[in-house]
Parts: structure tokens; sequence; C-alpha cells
């Protein structure tokens, strides 16, 4: 029975240290914290990692970072401590021991002692007759001291939890009750051979230890928690309040899964952004991303779709959860991205900017190695860029050398060369022009181009792209007068010098 009203909010997010964070868990983590910072509660970070086969070194920083990245802090946790450590399961055996051994003199545990063959021969026999294979408990069950002998013999020795004979219904705060009937689950494996206990045991005993109030995961976890509050009941715990969230697909149906970067690596196909270190390396702001992972599954209950982190707070509640799975439109994602890079505080933007170059690896070492100043300048000049990389490909040239640029033999061929070499007669023109202007500013640069454009009645265009094909060797740039400024007289001069030097002759 639940016996939580009038306690202060817990809750916790409790990764596999196997890599980078899933935007899903980002999800995840992000309704959690949301659910603590609205009450007031406290969101604590554990790591689940005694699945020591798929331990991945530095994953935990890694999953750290990521969570830095989004903006969302944790109140006990590595690196913040708490009162309920250690918060590494790794390292509290000694604790799932006890429990572990008070379960098995209850009875409601015991030593399963087939070996792999044995298992794999059930397995082999239930294919066979075309049925599940469902593990069939001994009987009779072997005793502790038959356990703690195989043990000593060091066989392969598991301990099962009993099942209960009885229906067991979840009471969820987002699906209503689910119950599941007598004998749907078996006994199922709570320490392994190793000695490590499985997920659903360390769970179960961390969040009574822990004290939490509220679990907030994805609906593939549902089938988890009848199993979970058997063991409560067992262990006489708390069961804490259930909220099991919609899964989150792609366009088509499919479930977002780390699988879809290995299927399109091997079609040749540019691998799609799954991690939330994908989404940080592509170019794409935080405060969209969280933005956007905030509205799946979840609506404000009006048409509001622009929130800070901080307006989430406010507006947040558990009841506006809906039970429909979610889709992950990476359009959306792109629209939301541009809108927030146009709305954002420049400060914030760039800090943002300079985090894309350092994370990212194909940045060029020469805009790496740019003073902080001509970066804000360039950025500046970019605006309703949608990603960071369009910054890149916009002003990029900015930091190349002079004698490094290189020309768009299709841009040279539409703006310099045709109509008898018409944009190179141009830049003769607007080199000598350029050359006499005192003033190196925007306003001095367009009143210059705008002069000339009326002198012989032409359009700004004629005159200003085949500027920008001189300057940065192709039609991308942001408008004219911030790109000469950008560059600078001497290198303006310099490009427009080497293109007219090696235009083709008639």
């Amino acid at each position: 029975m639940t016996k939580l009203e009038g306690t202060k909010v817990r809750v916790r997010f409790a990764p596999s240290p196997t890599g980078y964070l899933h935007i899903g868990g980002a999800r995840t983590v992000l309704f959690n914290w949301l659910l603590a910072r609205k009450s007031g509660g406290k969101f604590i970070l554990r790591i689940e990692d005694t699945d020591r086969s798929r331990h991945v070194g530095d994953s935990v920083a890694k999953i750290l970072d990521d969570l830095r990245w989004l903006g969302m802090t944790w109140d006990e946790g590595p690196e913040a401590g708490g009162d309920a450590g250690p918060y590494f399961q790794s390292e509290r055996l000694s604790l799932y021991n006890e429990h572990l051994a008070r379960m098995l003199e209850s009875g409601d545990a015991y030593y399963a002692l087939e070996t792999p063959q044995e298992l794999e021969t059930m397995r082999e026999n239930a294919r066979a007759e075309k049925r599940i294979l469902s593990y069939d408990r001994p009987s009779p069950i072997p005793t502790i001291e038959e356990g703690e002998a195989a043990k000593r013999d060091r066989k392969k020795v598991v301990v099962r939890f009993k099942m209960p004979d009885e229906d067991i219904t979840v009471c969820d705060d987002i699906l209503g009750d689910v119950t599941l009937k007598s004998g749907q689950i078996e006994d199922f494996v709570i320490q392994k051979s190793d000695g490590f206990p499985t997920y659903h045991f360390a769970c179960v005993v961390d969040d009574e230890l822990m004290k939490i109030t509220h679990v907030l995961r994805g609906q593939e976890h549902l089938m988890n928690t009848p199993k979970h509050v058997a063991m409560q009941r067992s262990l006489g715990f708390t069961t804490p309040h259930y909220a099991h969230m919609p899964v989150i697909f792609n366009m088509n149906g499919s479930k977002m899964s780390k699988r879809d970067k290995e299927k399109a690596l091997k079609n040749g196909d540019p691998p799609p952004e799954i991690d939330v270190n994908d989404f940080r390396v592509a170019g794409y702001l935080p405060e969209a991303v969280v933005n956007f992972i905030s509205l799946l599954g979840w609506n404000p209950g009006d048409d509001r779709e622009h929130f800070s982190l901080g307006e989430l707070v406010e507006t947040f509640t558990l009841d506006r959860v809906g039970k429909t799975n979610a889709k992950f439109d990476r359009e959306k994602l792109l629209a939301f991205n541009t809108n927030w890079a146009a709305s954002l505080d420049f400060g914030l933007l760039f800090k943002a900017f300079c985090d894309f170059l350092s994370a990212s690896e194909n940045i060029p070492q020469e805009i790496r190695d740019a003073d902080e100043k001509k970066l804000r300048e360039a950025l500046k000049a970019c605006s309703g860029f949608r990603i960071f990389p369009d910054v890149i490909k916009k002003v990029g040239f900015v930091f190349a050398s002079d004698n490094d640029i290189e020309f768009d033999p299709k841009a040279v061929k539409k703006v310099l060369a045709k109509n008898e070499n018409a944009g190179y007669a141009i830049l003769d023109h607007m080199i000598t022009r350029l050359e006499a202007l005192a003033d190196w500013s925007v306003g001095s640069i367009e009143r210059l181009i705008n002069d000339v454009c009326e002198a012989r009645d032409i359009k700004m265009g004629n005159v200003a792209q085949p500027l920008r094909v001189a300057v940065s060797g192709s039609t991308i740039s942001p408008a004219i007068g911030d790109t000469l400024v950008l560059l600078g007289k001497k290198s303006t001069l310099a490009r427009i010098r080497k293109c007219l030097m090696n235009r083709e002759p008639k």
C-alpha cells in the first residue's frame, strides 16, 4: 500500500553506464527533474552499474556531461554527494546482500541450481513444443544450505524471487490501474551467479533506502513494475507512485534506437541523432532540445510551444502527460532550434556556439584557433540559421587564409563569367572604389554599392554577388557589408585581386 501523502517528493534517474545518454532517457530526466523542481523536492542521480559486462569506462562522465549540457543539475548523486549514498550500485553490495538474506530466510527467494546446460535444454524443449519458455519452480526448492554448498563448489548459482500466487495491481498516475494476473510472471533472478544483484532487485532496495516517492519512466518498463511491487510487499517496503510515460518513436512508427545509427552506416546514409551528444555535436541548442522533448508526451493544456526551462517548471504537471506514444519529428526540432537561435540572448548563443566548436570533430583548425572577438562578430553576422554548422558554412571562409580560398566553378560560371564576364567587370570597377574607401564600415560599404548600382542602373545583386564569390569562393555569405567588414579591407582586396588573376580569357 502506498503511504506517501504529505511526504516530500524525491525522484530519481538511474542510468546504466553503457555510453552516452539516449534522447529518450533525457526526456525521462526532464520530467523527473521538473516534478522535483515544481514540488520543491529532490532529484537524485543513481548509477546502476551492476551489469559489469556492459559497463563502459568513461560513460558516467559522459552522462554527467550530457545532463549539464541540458541544464539539469542533481541534488544528490555522483559529485553532489548526499545522505542516501553511495550512489553507485556497485558500491552498495552489502546492502543488497542484507536484504537478500532476509528474503532467503522468509522463503520469498531461493537458490536456483540449474546448470546453463539444463536451462538451455528447457529452452530447446519449449521451442520444440512451440510454447513460450517459462521457468518451472523446482520441487522441492533447494535449501539455503544446499545453495551455499553449491556456491562453495564454485557452481553457477543464482537466487530467484518466488512470485506470489496472486494478482498484482499497479496504480499508475498516468495509465490508471494496471493488473497482472497470477501466474503471468515466472520466478525471476534477483542475484546473478557473479554475486551482483539484477536490475530489479537493486532498484527496489535503492528506491526504498533512498526514500524515492515517485518513479517516472517509459512505458517499456511497465511489465517490470509488478515484479517490483511484489518484492516491495515481501520486504515490507513502501510502494512509490508510479507513472509510465509514452514511448518515443520515429516518424515511421519504429522505436528510436541506437541501432538506427548502425543501420544507417551500413546503408551508407548519415547516421541519425539518437543520443544527447549527437544533437550537441550536430549543432543544436540545449534550450531547443529541452523545449522539444518536453512536448513528447506532455502538453501544457493550451497552444503554447515555446518554453524555457524556468517556464516549464512553472507549467509542468504530471496529469498533463498522456498515454499515447510520441513521435520524434526532426523537422519540427529544426524549426524549434531556428526559433531559439533567433530569440536567445546573444551571450548564451555565443556560449553554445563555442561549446559546439569544442565538442564537434569536423571543425577546421583555423576556426578553433580564432580569437573570441572574431568569432563573436562572425556569429552576429549570421541570422536565420537553423543549426551551428549553417554558421560554419556561411562564415567559414572568413577564418581561412587569403591564399587558401578556392572558387566554386559553378559560382564562377553563374556569377562572374556569365554575360561576357560581366561579374569580373564589376570586380574591376569595385576594387578601385574599395581601395579608395577610407571608412571601412558596413554603412559606408553599402552606400558605395548603392552608388554604383544607381550610376550603372543595375540591381544590388549584380554587385553584391560578384563580390561575395570573389571573397568567399561561393554564393553563400552574410550580408555583403557584414562580409567585407568581417574580412577587413586588406583581405577583401587581396581576395578580389586573386579572383581577377584567376579569370579565364573570353
